[in-house]
């Protein structure tokens, strides 16, 4: 059902998304190449996933689904122990919402290089809470369980981050080549490409 659902935000979006990529990447181009700066391919890969990323979170985060009718919910916990552990509404609601935020920890974690676990901690709830306090404006509701869930997503981010570096200061350096995360980064533009064109039936002419 979560994949699904993704797949909907994406099949809705991908014609506004497809003009801003492009917008973003030349101009990121012309300014590499204006500012006669080194073009990290991987490294542009990932700037760019995360981009993506983000716009559909908050594109997922913000429509408005038609059975949708509001509500306010302060009480911790409260929301989570209504659904049954293992149901679809719980993996739906509860491991939905950690999972989505997974990949916010983590882009917090790449981006600022925390040394502690309370910048991504409040980052997280920042965003989160300015999330469900727009979700109430716009006929969802409001939910503090939402909040614990998505920070909870958020730190599970960070600690793999975490536990990346661990592991990565430990490889051998041919495992370190921005050689090999060029190729692998290509390879996965590939795929996405692939994918894409598959699941939008573009006609490529």
């Amino acid at each position: 059902m979560v994949l699904n659902t993704l797949k909907g935000v994406f099949v809705h979006n991908w014609p506004i998304l497809v003009i801003f990529l492009v917008t973003i990447v030349t101009i990121r181009f012309y300014y590499l190449r204006t500012h006669r700066e080194k073009i990290c391919f991987y490294k542009e890969f990932l700037t760019i996933i995360s981009i993506v990323y983000i716009f559909f979170l908050f594109q997922l985060l913000t429509q408005v689904e038609l059975n949708t009718t509001g509500g306010l919910n302060l009480i911790p916990f409260t929301e989570i122990l209504r659904y049954d552990f293992g149901s679809t509404l719980f993996i739906y609601n509860v491991l939905g919402n950690i999972c989505i935020f997974i990949p916010f920890g983590l882009i917090i974690a790449v981006y600022i290089n925390p040394k502690t676990i309370f910048s991504p901690l409040i980052i997280a709830l920042i965003v989160s809470a300015t999330v469900e306090f727009v979700q109430l404006n716009i006929g969802r509701s409001f939910d503090v369980d939402d909040i614990l869930l998505n920070i909870a997503g958020s730190i599970i981010g960070y600690l793999i981050y975490i536990a990346f570096v661990a592991i990565n200061n430990h490889l051998p350096k041919v495992f370190k080549s921005e050689t090999l995360y060029n190729i692998i980064c290509v390879v996965l533009v590939i795929l996405i490409i692939l994918y894409i064109l598959k699941i939008t039936k573009v006609v490529v002419i």
